[in-house]
C-alpha cells in the first residue's frame, strides 16, 4: 500500500486510512481489515464548507478592496468644444441671444395630418395577443380614431406656450428650451436653478406638470426653483446635429453652455432615461458647477465585481450587500428579471444603436406608425403588466392627450429620425468609454421607481455616485415618472434638495 503522509497515530493513502492507533469497527475488504475512520470523513465535509465560506470572503474582501482603491481617485471628464452646424464653422463668434420662441401650428400642417391618418391601412392583430406583439392594431384604431375627431392639437398648443419658449445658438445648432421663473420667491430665500432633461421617447412635456410644484409650491416652507428645461439636440424643436458624434458627453456640454449663458454657475440637475446620462455628464465635465444631481433611472455603466457579487448571492445573502426585500423581489430570479426580460424589451435599441435611418425614414412619413412606436413604451415602460391588457393600461396614468401632445411634438417637429441617431452615436463609440469609468462625486439623490425598466439597488447606484446622499424607494411609478408620478417627484427633489443646501452651510 502506497502512503502519502503520516498523520498522528495513522497512515493517510489516497482515500483509505489505515489505523495503527486504538481500534474501531472494521469493514472487511477482501484479505485486508480496513479501518474506516468516519471523524475524518465528516472533518473533510466541514472543511469544504468552510474553504467555500472563506473564498467568498476572499472575494468579497478583494471586491472591496479594489472598490476602495478606484474610490479615491478622482478624475474630471474632458470634452471639446464641437461643430455641430451644416458645413465648416465661421471664423465670426457665435451668436448668443436668447431669442423668444413659441410653438406654432397651421391648416396645411394638420390637412396632411389627417390626410395620412385617413389612408392608413390598418394591420389585423394575432388573437389574444393584447400588447405582447406590441402596440395591438384594435387598440390603435380606437386611439387614431380619438386623435383625428376629438384631439384639439390647437388647444394643446396653446397649453405648450403658457410656458416661456427660447432658442439659443451654441456649437452651431438651435438648442430650444423652457425656462420658467416663479412669480414669487420670500426674502433671503433665491430661487434655486434646476435643469430638467428628458430621454427618448419623450420630450419636454414630460415636466409640464412637475414644473409648477417646483416653481409654485402650495408649502411655503418648500425651496422654490426656476427651471430650465430643454430639448436635447435633435429632439423637439432642438436643432439636430449635422455631423456624426453627438453623444451624451456633447449634449452634457451644450447645456453646461446653456446655464452658464442663462447667468447661472452652478445649478440642480435631474434627468431620467437619457437624462441620467446627460445629467451624470455634466456633473462629470464640471463638478463645481453641478450643486446636486437627482436622478430616476441609474443602471450600472460599467458593472464591476462588487455589482456582479451582489447579483451571484445576494438572494442567499442579502444583509452583506444590503438589499431589501424589495431588492429581491424585483431583482430575482435574475434570469428571467434581468436578462430574458431585457431580451424582451430591447429590441428598438438595437435598431435604434445600429441603423437608425431606416426605421426612421418610415416612421417619419407615417403618424399611426409614429404613434404606434412612441406609444407603446408608454405602456410597456411604465408596467410591464400593462402587456397583459387589451388596451396597454395606457389611460391608466396617462390622458390621451398628454400622450398625443408627446407624439405630435415629435410628428411636427419631423425629429424621431434624429432622435433615435442618438442610439448610434452613444453606442456606437463602445460601451468602454471614459465617462463610464469617472465616478461622480457630487451630492446624489436617486429616486427609485419599482416599476421602472430596470431596478437599480442603493448598493449599484453608491458604485458610480459615490456622494450618494438620498436613495428613495417609492410606493409606485414607472419610466416616465415626472409625468406619471410628478407629486411624488417634486416631493422627492425638494427633500433632497433642501439636504444638500443644509450641507453647504455647514
Amino acid at each position: 500500500m502506497l502512503v502519502k503522509e503520516k498523520v498522528g497515530g495513522g497512515f493517510r493513502g489516497w482515500g483509505v486510512h489505515f489505523s495503527t492507533g486504538p481500534q474501531r469497527p472494521a469493514v472487511r475488504a477482501g484479505p485486508v481489515l480496513v479501518q474506516v475512520n468516519f471523524s475524518k470523513t465528516q472533518s473533510r465535509e466541514d472543511g469544504q464548507t468552510d474553504m467555500l465560506a472563506e473564498l467568498l470572503v476572499a472575494v468579497v474582501t478583494a471586491g472591496l478592496v479594489l472598490f476602495l482603491v478606484q474610490r479615491s481617485r478622482n478624475p474630471v471628464l474632458k470634452a471639446e468644444d464641437g461643430w455641430w452646424g451644416p458645413g465648416v464653422a465661421p471664423h465670426a463668434e457665435e451668436n448668443v441671444s436668447l431669442r423668444p420662441f413659441e410653438v406654432r401650428t397651421s391648416e396645411e400642417e394638420l390637412e396632411d395630418l389627417y390626410s395620412r391618418m385617413d389612408r392608413t391601412r390598418p394591420v389585423p392583430s394575432v388573437e389574444d395577443s393584447r400588447f405582447h406583439y406590441g402596440f395591438n392594431s384594435q387598440h390603435l384604431q380606437d386611439v387614431v380614431s380619438y386623435w383625428r375627431k376629438d384631439f384639439d392639437w390647437r388647444r394643446q398648443v396653446h397649453g405648450l406656450n403658457r410656458y416661456p419658449h427660447f432658442k439659443t445658438r451654441i456649437e452651431g445648432i438651435d438648442v430650444h428650451y423652457v425656462h420658467v421663473k416663479p412669480r414669487r420667491v420670500a426674502e433671503g430665500a433665491p430661487a434655486l436653478p434646476i435643469i430638467l432633461v428628458h430621454g427618448w421617447p419623450g420630450s419636454f412635456y414630460e415636466f409640464y406638470r412637475l414644473i409648477p410644484l417646483l416653481t409654485e409650491p402650495e408649502n411655503p416652507e418648500e425651496p422654490v426653483f426656476e427651471v430650465v428645461c430643454p430639448s436635447i439636440p435633435g429632439y423637439g424643436f432642438s436643432e439636430a446635429p449635422h455631423k456624426r458624434g453627438f453623444d451624451s458627453v456633447c449634449a452634457a456640454n451644450v447645456f453646461q453652455k446653456l446655464m452658464k449663458r442663462l447667468g447661472f454657475q452652478t445649478f440642480f440637475a435631474h434627468g431620467g432615461d437619457w437624462g441620467w446620462q446627460i445629467t451624470t455628464n455634466m456633473a462629470q465635465l464640471d463638478p463645481g458647477s453641478v450643486r446636486g444631481l437627482h436622478l430616476s433611472f441609474a443602471p450600472p455603466s460599467k458593472p464591476g465585481l462588487l455589482v456582479a457579487l451582489s447579483l451571484m448571492f445576494g438572494r442567499l445573502f442579502p444583509t452583506l450587500f444590503g438589499f431589501t426585500e424589495a431588492d429581491r423581489r424585483l431583482l430575482y430570479p435574475c434570469t428571467e428579471k434581468l436578462l430574458l426580460e431585457s431580451m424582451k424589451e430591447s429590441g428598438y435599441l438595437h435598431i435604434q444603436a445600429t441603423k437608425p435611418d431606416t426605421a426612421g425614414r418610415a416612421l417619419n412619413d407615417s403618424p399611426v406608425g409614429l404613434a404606434a412606436y412612441i406609444l407603446e413604451k408608454f405602456s410597456t415602460w411604465t408596467n410591464q403588466n400593462f402587456r397583459d391588457l387589451e388596451d396597454g393600461g395606457l389611460t391608466r396614468k396617462f390622458s390621451l392627450d398628454d400622450l398625443l401632445t408627446n407624439v405630435m411634438i415629435y410628428w411636427t417637429s419631423g425629429c424621431i429620425t434624429s432622435s433615435m441617431r442618438f442610439y448610434k452615436e452613444n453606442f456606437g463609440k463602445g460601451l468602454d468609454q471614459p465617462h463610464s469609468r469617472i465616478p461622480v462625486n457630487v451630492p446624489t439623490g436617486f429616486a427609485c421607481f419599482p416599476n421602472d425598466v430596470m431596478h437599480s439597488p442603493k448598493l449599484w447606484v453608491k458604485q458610480k455616485y459615490r456622494n450618494l446622499i438620498r436613495y428613495t424607494p417609492m410606493p409606485r411609478g414607472g419610466h416616465f415618472a415626472a409625468m406619471e408620478e410628478p407629486q411624488l417627484m417634486a416631493e422627492d427633489i425638494q427633500e433632497f434638495t433642501k439636504t444638500v443646501e443644509k450641507m453647504n452651510k455647514l
